[in-house]
């Protein structure tokens, strides 16, 4: 992994609206720019863009490239129809976590790929190193600019940037091509709410951004993305998810086909059939503390240390403290009193049922 940072094609477009930068996964990105408040609000009541652009696709293609990745990764590939995608997970031999990832069904044996900003370089060479002969694995990541568009009025803003176009069903893959250029529509999300994810060449990344501002979409940063993924207990790799945390332990055994065979399996099997000894508790504060972060002790009322917070942050829709810990699995029950210690604080809380945020029918 290179020590260097880097840059996405948006970012002098960041600083020239005000975006607060700051590393992460090896790349300069925008925290904020009015405010993660004011974003996180946004896109749960309206609509905001987020820049995707650090995040890194694969094309995988060739014959046999489904039965190749059905046992690379977690879920059923085999069940994907043309144009659809899923959630899976890639392990390693132990079960724990490389990446999670989506993959779409572009063809009927080619894959677009999109897996996390700091695991493209690991995910690359893992693959790799397993390809059979046959399977063309290409990485495309420094080829597009990626934005997310999230939130209710999503699709009247689409419907302004493209007019005619159709979105694809959610989960779906869909291509658009204006003026030449090919450009890529995937309708899923990191935000609980409707949305997609729209990539497109790197050299018209900006245009197609202020294409987006100018349709209504108010642009966001990570602070509002990490506030909106842990309200609805999506999990972050490298904090929630881990080489050694298995999906099992994760509450993500429903990406997990175990019917079939793939890298991990036998572990994440004698694991369902005996239960596994931690699992991932969605936590919420009882009472007004200061804003629960990753590191910070988990305890027992009694002042016992059970474990440490993976992910944390004072909830904007909610207005309290939420975290999620791995627990011995006896203290990771809904209903479970804790206490959260902050620099010698102690916030009383519970463990509650995922997600911390239910959208209003």
């Amino acid at each position: 992994m290179s020590d260097s940072i880097q840059s996405t094609p948006l970012c002098e477009k960041h600083v020239e609206l005000g975006g607060k930068m700051v590393p992460f996964a090896g790349w300069n990105m925008p925290v904020q720019y009015s405010g993660i408040m004011d974003e996180h609000k946004a896109v749960r009541e309206a609509c905001g863009v987020f820049d995707i652009s650090h995040m890194g696709q694969f094309i995988v293609s060739g014959q046999g490239a489904t039965a190749w990745l059905n046992y690379m990764l977690t879920n059923n590939v085999e069940k994907l129809s043309l144009n659809q995608g899923q959630y899976s997970l890639m392990l390693n031999y132990d079960g724990g976590v490389i990446d999670d990832l989506i993959l779409y069904r572009d063809g009927e044996e080619r894959f677009f790929v999109v897996v996390n900003a700091s695991m493209i370089e690991e995910d690359y060479a893992w693959l790799e190193s397993k390809k059979p002969e046959g399977i063309l694995l290409e990485n495309h990541s420094s080829d597009y600019v990626g934005l997310a568009v999230q939130g209710p009025a999503c699709q009247e803003v689409f419907a302004k940037v493209l007019p005619g176009a159709e979105l694809p069903p959610r989960n779906g893959i869909s291509h658009v091509t204006v003026d030449g250029e090919n450009c890529i529509v995937c309708r899923t999300g990191y935000t609980g709410e409707d949305g997609y994810e729209f990539f497109c060449p790197a050299a018209s990344g900006v245009a197609w951004f202020e294409k987006f501002l100018a349709a209504g979409s108010k642009p966001c940063g990570l602070g509002a993305r990490d506030s909106l993924r842990l309200e609805m207990c999506y999990p972050l790799n490298g904090s929630d998810l881990a080489p050694d945390r298995t999906p099992i332990e994760a509450g993500l055994g429903f990406f997990c086909d175990l019917s079939k065979d793939f890298i991990g399996a036998d572990v994440l099997r004698k694991q369902k059939e005996e239960g596994p000894a931690v699992r991932l508790a969605a936590i919420e504060y009882t009472a007004k503390g200061a804003p629960p972060r990753h590191g910070y002790a988990v305890q027992l009322p009694d002042g016992t240390t059970i474990g440490e917070l993976c992910s944390g942050v004072l909830s904007p829709s909610l207005g309290k403290g939420v975290g999620m810990a791995y627990l011995p699995a006896e203290y990771a029950k809904v209903g479970t009193e804790l206490q959260i210690e902050v620099r010698g604080k102690k916030t009383p809380a519970v463990v509650v049922k995922k997600p911390f945020y239910k959208k209003e029918k």
